[in-house]
């Protein structure tokens, strides 16, 4: 297995501002209603579209984490990577998404990340590198 760099790659435990190239990776419903946790924050400071929750939204990236179990996630996640791949320019802190509101623990959604560890403008938080 490929060694991987998470060096300067680990997500913030708390974003407050994002740099112009940052894009705030967040767990929402498919509903796109952003009433709690890192879905409110990505509405009220990065551009989520109420209404929308795939995809990309002002300076956010919706995930949907609620309609099932985390093999409903898998196919979200994997066009989020393939997103993030045509657009190396930006760099996408992905949130703990599916690990408040949703449910899930970092041992289940973790692995669904497993290949954007090897996408060099993709960060993901402390715990998620920890489970891979």
């Amino acid at each position: 297995m490929k060694a991987i760099n998470k060096e300067g790659r680990v997500t913030p435990d708390f974003i407050t501002s994002l740099k112009p190239n940052e894009v705030f990776v967040f767990g929402s419903n498919l509903a796109g209603m952003h009433g709690g946790g890192a879905a409110r924050i990505a509405h009220l400071y990065f551009g989520a579209v109420m209404g929308n929750g795939d995809g990309i939204q002002g300076q956010s990236y919706a995930i949907p984490t609620m309609q099932g179990g985390v093999d409903t996630i898998r196919p979200y996640v994997d066009k989020f990577i393939a997103y993030a791949k045509l657009h190396p320019d930006q760099h996408f802190l992905v949130t703990r998404i599916g690990c408040g509101i949703a449910g899930f623990s970092p041992d289940e959604i973790a692995p669904l990340f497993a290949k954007a560890a090897e996408v060099e403008n993709i960060s993901l938080p402390e715990d998620f590198w920890e489970e891979m």
